[in-house]
């Protein structure tokens, strides 16, 4: 199997760490990263859905979701916004072009191959997912792959989660993780697309969270305007990322030399983003939480790592 794949399969064992680890960064929130690429936007039109009125839909995992009269206090989120069909338009532009092998493999591995990965963060996304705890109705997941983040959602009655991915074979991966960690049928929703061009309209969503998900995106700093855009006055955003060493350490050294073979073999991943830095410059109004970690579990070349919470 090619180089990152075998790495991360081999690496089964989870190794604690003290919590001294985790620290707060401080980077300047003034620091301006910007867009290499225009900002994508559409249309002011909104869906509207008559009181009283009934509409239901089935995605191809076989979750019927109804519209407006499943549950008036959590209607599903709408996949019918004007954004869809600019970003099904434009989302070409930024989707990386891979045959469906190539997608299936990938799927099945993150499927199988994050055990002991996903049991070493679990701490840290416990933390994170509290955020959200009877205070985010509508939540967006960007690259939710196969819904490895899916547990945390689910004691929360009041959420709806529309799940994003631009690879469509993690649908029925994440599906099937929905119905496994209990998530009610009309609370979840998979849809594909990618993060500089979110399918959904201005200031429709409580909160986005993305783990794992910016290292491979094209344009890290349109994803977070789009992140920013989807988010409601107040909402917030939450991350868990791995990035890049410190400059002009060996680590770094080998990080730069692997990157290229990192990013066919990973589907787009890059290992020496400076994911932190685009996140505090990316002029969150409210500012921005973030923190280090080292994870022990995952090969050493991805093991810096920064999570946190963005508050628009």
């Amino acid at each position: 199997m090619v180089l990152m794949v075998v790495m991360m399969m081999m690496k089964t064992q989870v190794h604690s760490r003290p919590s001294s680890l985790v620290s707060l960064l401080t980077y300047s929130p003034r620091r301006a990263i910007r867009a290499s690429r225009d900002h994508v936007r559409a249309g002011n039109l909104k869906i509207h859905i008559p009181s009283g009125s009934s509409s239901s839909s089935l995605c191809s995992c076989g979750r019927r979701h109804l519209l407006g009269t499943a549950s008036p206090r959590k209607p599903i989120l709408p996949t019918h916004s004007p954004h869809a069909a600019r970003s099904k338009d434009v989302s070409g532009t930024f989707q990386s072009q891979r045959p469906d092998w190539y997608k299936e493999l990938f799927a099945w591995f993150l499927s199988t191959g994050m055990r002991s990965y996903e049991a070493e963060i679990a701490g840290y996304k416990r933390k994170l997912f509290n955020n959200l705890t009877a205070k985010a109705e509508k939540v967006l997941e960007i690259g939710v792959g196969t819904g490895p983040n899916l547990k945390y959602y689910a004691s929360n009655e009041n959420v709806c989660v529309f799940g994003m991915d631009p690879n469509q074979k993690m649908e029925k991966y994440a599906c099937e993780s929905a119905r496994e960690t209990g998530l009610k049928p009309e609370t979840f929703r998979f849809m594909q697309g990618v993060g500089e061009a979110i399918p959904l309209d201005d200031g429709s969503v409580d909160a986005v969270v993305g783990t794992l998900v910016l290292c491979s995106v094209s344009d890290v700093t349109q994803t977070l305007d789009e992140i920013k855009r989807v988010l409601k006055p107040g909402g917030i955003f939450l991350f868990i990322e791995h990035v890049a060493a410190e400059d002009g350490t060996f680590f770094r050294n080998v990080q730069n030399v692997l990157d290229p073979v990192q990013q066919v073999v990973a589907d787009g991943c890059h290992l020496t983003r400076n994911t932190g830095l685009y996140i505090s410059g990316a002029g969150f109004g409210g500012g921005a939480e973030i923190n280090t970690a080292a994870i022990y579990s995952f090969p050493w070349i991805i093991r810096p790592h920064v999570y946190g919470v963005a508050y628009k």
